[in-house]
Parts: C-alpha cells; sequence; structure tokens
C-alpha cells in the first residue's frame, strides 16, 4: 500500500468543496492508504482532524507565500508509513483503479503518472453507501474531458529514490511536473503512463489564487521560477507521452506506440548527444513520410 499526500489550498468557497470531495475519494482507496495534507493553509489542520488523516504544518514558502515541494517531500518521507509515495494535487478524485494499477507495478523503482479527466463538479459529492464510483463515470462520460498529455496531477514511486531530490519548485505552478517525468527518464528510471486503466478526476476550477499570473490559468513570475530552477543544466521537460511503459487491465508493458517511440527518440540526444546527427536524419525520414503519405490522402 502506499502514503498518499498532497498540498492543498486554503478551505474557502468553491476550492474547499472540490478538496473535501477529493480527500473523501482518497480515504476509501482501501483501509491501509494514508493520507497526508502537507502546509498551513487556513483549513487545513480542520479538515485533517475532520477525516482524521495526518498533517504536516511547516512548509517553507517562496516569497510569494507559495509552498515549496522540496520540504514536504523531504518531511513525508521521514514520516511516511509506506515505501510507497503518492504526491497528488488537491483537486483530484481517485477512484479504486488505481489501487488495482498500482499492484501491477513490479520494478524496484519507477514512476507512475498518467492524464486526467477535466470536470465541472459544483458542489459536495456524496460518498456515502455505495455507488459513488458508478455515478461519477457516469458524469465523466458525459461531461468530462480527457486532459492533454501535458498536465500531469498525480505520481506515484518509491521513498527510497533519487527523484525526491527536488530543487525548490513553487507547488501548482507550471514546468515541476514535466521535470519530474524527465528526471526520472535521465536517472534510467521506468516512466509508467497509467492512463488506459486510471481514471483520476480533475475538478475544474479558477486561478485566482495565483500572484501576477498571466492570462488565465496558472501561469506568471513563480511559473517562470519554477522553469529557471528546473532548466539548471541544460534540464528537459517531458510529458506523459515520454513515458517508457504503460498500464493495461492486467499488466505494464513497454511503450510501443509511435507517439511514445517519437517523444522518446527526440529527447535521446540529450542523454547522448552523440546520437543527434542520427536522430536528425530520422527526423527528416519521418517528415518526408508524412508529406507524401498526406499528398496521397489528399489525391
Amino acid at each position: 500500500m502506499f502514503t498518499l499526500f498532497s498540498i492543498p489550498k486554503a478551505f474557502k468557497g468553491h476550492e474547499s468543496v472540490i478538496q473535501e470531495n477529493a480527500i473523501q475519494s482518497w480515504i476509501r482507496l482501501h483501509p491501509d492508504v494514508e493520507v497526508i495534507l502537507c502546509a498551513d493553509d487556513p483549513g487545513t489542520e480542520e479538515v485533517a482532524r475532520k477525516f482524521n488523516v495526518k498533517y504536516i504544518p511547516d512548509v517553507d514558502r517562496n516569497e510569494y507565500g507559495t509552498p515549496l515541494l522540496n520540504p514536504a517531500f523531504e518531511k513525508v518521507c521521514n514520516v511516511a508509513r509506506h515505501r510507497l509515495l503518492y504526491y497528488v494535487n488537491a483537486d483530484i478524485i481517485l477512484m479504486g483503479d488505481f489501487v488495482k494499477a498500482a499492484e501491477l507495478i513490479k520494478f524496484p523503482e519507477f514512476l507512475v503518472v498518467g492524464q486526467r479527466w477535466d470536470l465541472d463538479v459544483g458542489g459536495p459529492l456524496d460518498f456515502e453507501g455505495g455507488g459513488w464510483e458508478g455515478r461519477l463515470r457516469g458524469l465523466i462520460a458525459k461531461y468530462g474531458r480527457l486532459h492533454p498529455p501535458g498536465g500531469i496531477d498525480y505520481f506515484l514511486f518509491p521513498r527510497d529514490t533519487a527523484l525526491i531530490d527536488l530543487p525548490p519548485f513553487a507547488v501548482g505552478r507550471p514546468h515541476w511536473d514535466n521535470w519530474f517525468i524527465y528526471k526520472a527518464l535521465k536517472l534510467g528510471i521506468p516512466v509508467v503512463d497509467a492512463t488506459r486503466v486510471v481514471t483520476a478526476v480533475h475538478q475544474n476550477h479558477d486561478y485566482v489564487h495565483v500572484k501576477n499570473r498571466r492570462g488565465k490559468r496558472s501561469d506568471g513570475l513563480e511559473g517562470d521560477r519554477n522553469l529557471e530552477v528546473g532548466s539548471t543544466g541544460g534540464e528537459y521537460f517531458c510529458n506523459i507521452s515520454y513515458a517508457t511503459h504503460v498500464i493495461t487491465s492486467n499488466r505494464v508493458l513497454p511503450a510501443l506506440g509511435v507517439k511514445y517511440l517519437l517523444r522518446r527518440l527526440k529527447i535521446l540526444p540529450v542523454f547522448y548527444p552523440s546520437t543527434k546527427p542520427i536522430i536528425r536524419f530520422l527526423e527528416r525520414v519521418y517528415n518526408l513520410i508524412k508529406i507524401k503519405w498526406w499528398s496521397i490522402v489528399q489525391h
């Protein structure tokens, strides 16, 4: 089993509703799942008591008041009851399919990620009694939207891994999640895409909590900072399409689909500079084939 941890925002208004929805789904994953809430934003301690989960209040913040990921990861590693750690954003509802998927992983070291389903959730969900997963899946089928591979909201990994050595990333801001996948690939750790079998539900929300943001989402000065601290030494930023393996209904297989192979070919020169001419040649051949194929289809 695993220790699930998250860094929630303040529990007020709509954020309180969706975060409590998420927490209620987590504590129902399995009787032995340990849940930890990190940081001391308003309402966090009270909600931790309400749902009888662990609470770590003292997490360092940046100059904008946003919690930093590296001290949270370190503190959780020091107190977690289980070897497997599961970081998840505080607005993500999880269902039993994640536990089943996690049980299929046999690698000694790994990183599990997956795409999320975006869904408007306006109020508290009913978790009492049975059938809540079925009702939620019905809403997803009717109104949900699968988010592109660039948005990564959950990560499963063992606590005894070099992955937890993070730069001072701000939580809930762009780029750190993409860096995390790159770090795993750089270390030779299998990156496993669980999208096929895990339905992770992102409850849509606004981004008014992001200071100095640009546009309607979370881009801004803190995202720029994440990009800066993550790119030291020429680091690369990856998404779920760079995964080396995929989870199916009953096993883990190498990711041999075209999108996975092309992405991994693209990043190969970052790890092995001598392969750069070969990759450029293969890219030209691939582009010529695409152009030829398109011309045939058009005619």
